[in-house]
């Protein structure tokens, strides 16, 4: 059963840096493509950044330049290292098996604020 633990949000002043966790367990088909998205209040989910299979890193143009999305394969930990986040970052961010969200776990909530 694949399962998904977001961790390591916070309240961050704007322009700062956060790094979020994901803890990856249950695929059976080797190493999976891991996405994340985000929820911001009243909204619908928005996808956020993709890391695939082989290493390779998408983001939208929303954060595109801030965020890194990377693996520590060993730990079977996915992190997205944010920086010079802005007040419209702020958003529950899950990591999930697709961009629709599948399997995503209870998310980390991120606020940027002053």
């Amino acid at each position: 059963q694949v399962q998904l633990v977001e961790s390591g949000g916070g309240l961050v002043q704007p322009g700062g840096s956060l790094i979020l966790s994901c803890a990856v367990s249950g695929f059976t088909d080797g190493t999976p493509w891991i996405y994340w998205v985000r929820q911001a209040p009243g909204e619908g989910l928005e996808w956020v950044s993709t890391l695939g299979r082989g290493g390779g890193e998408f983001y939208s143009d929303s954060v595109k330049g801030r965020f890194k999305v990377s693996r520590d394969k060993w730990q079977n930990i996915v992190y997205l290292r944010m920086t010079n986040l802005k007040p419209e970052d702020t958003a529950v961010y899950y990591c999930a098996e697709n961009e629709e969200g599948d399997s995503r776990g209870q998310g980390a909530q991120v606020t940027v604020s002053s």
